[in-house]
This record gives C-alpha cells, sequence and structure tokens, in this order.
C-alpha cells in the first residue's frame, strides 16, 4: 500500500515564460525540468509513488521527460492549477494514501531535506508547506509606480512547495473549494479551517519563472552533481548450443556460450561497469558464480539489481557503452535490439545507448571462434 504520495502538479502553459515549449519540458542541467522534479520524489525513501499531473497534450513530452523513473500513469488537469490539483487528489483516491504531497512540476530543485522536514511536519498538523522568511524590505506601489507605503516584514514567509496534507483532509478541502481560484494548497487547507504548519525550504527551491530562474536551477543542480565512471570487461568461451545471449537479446547461432548464467557477457560487462562507478565490488561478488541461486539464470536480472543499487545510492545511470568482440555471430543485424533492450533494462534514454562490435581480425581465441 501506498502510504505517501506525491503529486507533481505540471499541466500549465507557461505563458508567462514565453518559449514555445511548455517550460517543464525545457532541458535544465542535461534533462527535462521535469525530470528533476518527479525524480526528487521518486527517489526519496518515505515516498512510495509519485503521480504527475499533465496537461491533455503533453502526453508524448510527459512520456520521454520522465522515461525511466517508474511513475504512477499521468491524469490530465485542468484550465487552473487548483482544479488540476483537485483532479490528481480524485484519481489517487483508488490508492488511499494517508499523506499527500503537492509539488509544482516547475520547481526541480527541490531537496530531500525539505521533503524530510514536510513530511515530518504531519506528524502534529494536518498540513505543512515549505516556505523562506521574507529578508528583503518590502514595498507597496502606487499606480505611477512610486512607493506608496512600506510594508512590515516581520512573520511573513514565501511560500514553495512540496506541501504536504493529510489525504483525506485535503481532498474534502479541494472539493469544497472548487473554483475559487486560491493559489495554493496552503490557501485551500486553511479555508477549510485545517492548520498549516509551516517548515524551512530552501532558496534554491526556486520555481522556474523567467529564463534567469533557468541559469540559477542549473547552478543548484549541478552543485549537487557528481559524476562517476565505471568499466566492464567479460569473456565467456563457446560451447554446444543453437544461441547466445548477448545484451539481453537471444542471438541465433551454431554454438552457445559457456557459463553459470547465461553467459551473457555484453550484460556482464555493464553490470560490472556500474558496479564499479558505485565501487561496490563486482559481479562475481554479488552474484556468486558458484550461487546455485544464479544458474542459468537472465542476466536481466543482474541489470536490475545494479539498477537498484544505483537508485539506492541517489544517482541515476546516465550512459551505457558496450563494445562487442568477436569474430562471429554478426552483431549488427541486432545492434538497434540490443540498445533498445538495454534501455528498457538500465532505465537510460536509447539516445544515451552505445552498441558498438568489432574483430580481431582473426587472432587470438576470439580470433579462433573460441570465444567472445
Amino acid at each position: 500500500m501506498a502510504k505517501t504520495i506525491a503529486l507533481v502538479i505540471a499541466a500549465g502553459r507557461g505563458q508567462r515564460f514565453g518559449a514555445e515549449l511548455p517550460k517543464q519540458y525545457l532541458a535544465v542541467a542535461g534533462r527535462p525540468l521535469l525530470y528533476h522534479s518527479a525524480a526528487a520524489f521518486a527517489r526519496h525513501p518515505r515516498v512510495d509513488a509519485v503521480r504527475v499531473v499533465i496537461h491533455p497534450d503533453d502526453r508524448a513530452r510527459y512520456d520521454a521527460a520522465v522515461s525511466g523513473l517508474g511513475l504512477l500513469d499521468p491524469v490530465a488537469g485542468g484550465a487552473t492549477r487548483q482544479e488540476s490539483v483537485r483532479l490528481g487528489l480524485e484519481s489517487l483516491t483508488p490508492l488511499a494514501p494517508e499523506r499527500v504531497l503537492v509539488h509544482d512540476g516547475a520547481r526541480p530543485a527541490v531537496d530531500a531535506g525539505v521533503i524530510d522536514r514536510v513530511l515530518a511536519a504531519l506528524d502534529d498538523a494536518p498540513g505543512a508547506i515549505a516556505a523562506v522568511p521574507v529578508g528583503d524590505s518590502l514595498k507597496r506601489a502606487a499606480e505611477d509606480g512610486r512607493v506608496a507605503a512600506s510594508v512590515d516584514r516581520a512573520g511573513l514567509w514565501r511560500a514553495q512547495t512540496p506541501q504536504a496534507f493529510r489525504f483525506d483532509d485535503i481532498l474534502a478541502a479541494h472539493r469544497a473549494a472548487a473554483d475559487r481560484g486560491l493559489t495554493d494548497d496552503a490557501a485551500v487547507a486553511e479555508a477549510a479551517g485545517m492548520a498549516v504548519k509551516l517548515v524551512p525550504g530552501s532558496e534554491d527551491n526556486l520555481k522556474v519563472t523567467t529564463e534567469d530562474d533557468v541559469a540559477r536551477v542549473e547552478r543548484a543542480l549541478g552543485e549537487r552533481f557528481e559524476s562517476r565512471v565505471g568499466m566492464g570487461f567479460d569473456v565467456h568461451p563457446f560451447g554446444s548450443g543453437d544461441h547466445v545471449m548477448l545484451c539481453g537479446v537471444r542471438v541465433a547461432h551454431d554454438r552457445g556460450l559457456v557459463g553459470h548464467s547465461d553467459a551473457d557477457a555484453g550484460l556482464h560487462a555493464l553490470v560490472d561497469a556500474v558496479l564499479g562507478a558505485l565501487g561496490a565490488g563486482d559481479i562475481g561478488e554479488i552474484f556468486p558464480p558458484g550461487d546455485d541461486e544464479w544458474r542459468d539464470a537472465d542476466s536481466g536480472v543482474f541489470a536490475a539489481r545494479v539498477r537498484e543499487m544505483v537508485a539506492a545510492a541517489g544517482g541515476e545511470i546516465a550512459h551505457l557503452d558496450v563494445t562487442l568482440t568477436c569474430e562471429r555471430p554478426r552483431i549488427g543485424p541486432h545492434r538497434e535490439a540490443m540498445a533498445a533492450r538495454l534501455a528498457e533494462l538500465f532505465g537510460v534514454a536509447r539516445g544515451r545507448i552505445s552498441v558498438k562490435a568489432t574483430t580481431t581480425d582473426r587472432l587470438g581465441f576470439i580470433g579462433r571462434g573460441e570465444g567472445l
């Protein structure tokens, strides 16, 4: 049962931003802005599931943007943000969550600490929002642009998202406040008489509204990234059989590969590379060849396991590059199928995967057809 679900609101058109593409799909730090917003919750250990509310015209963009995150199916939003949130909440009723986090899809730099603090506040309050205290002096402007008055900033906070609530309470509040045009979910909760707690947000957790915001968010996201590269290598000899498994694809051949599992040298090398980037040992340590559990196993199981290990470490696999060295079978006719299967197994976009093949010009054990 999903006790805590994050609802990411991304149904807007972003007219104020001025771009042809809705801003939630613009590239920020190498990924669509929406990817970062959703990934922060998909990777959080206290969030059980994530659903995005999208514009009905954006399904293709959405699918490409969040590929590999394992989210719930999206739902279509409404004409206003308030209506989109309500529709998203209604879609969660069959899942009966205890808590729900509502987050703007245009806030890609939310961090785990902010999510932790908002969820913790629900232990003694029906609602909680991330916010930052106002630090600048505030002025009220006259119609002609002059300062009309100074505004006391004491006790004033700038509201952010995520905003977290006990699910039944906020759903009832949204149903009661339909069509009132309230600006955020805290206002909806307040209108229903719910106590909403303020918890510290983050200056990095800004909502992208202008082009200048994109640069600020990219800096904030870039400071969190650590790039790692791993390398893997694997060899299997040929034996009897009528096919080989390579990169998760069954390739017809007059000989098979000998190994404890399915002897998929391509997948084994890639799994070793990911383990190397994690600093987590090698494939023989994680999946011992003498263990009967892995006898004749589909090596896709190994790929799924290291993918989980990467996610648990707070990372993601950004790129895969594999070279298959053999005289036979011919790899070219199967290259695209292999890349597609690797994309599926490792949760990496097809355009970030390279499958290459070469020979040894008939030199050595590979040249003699003894293995690959």
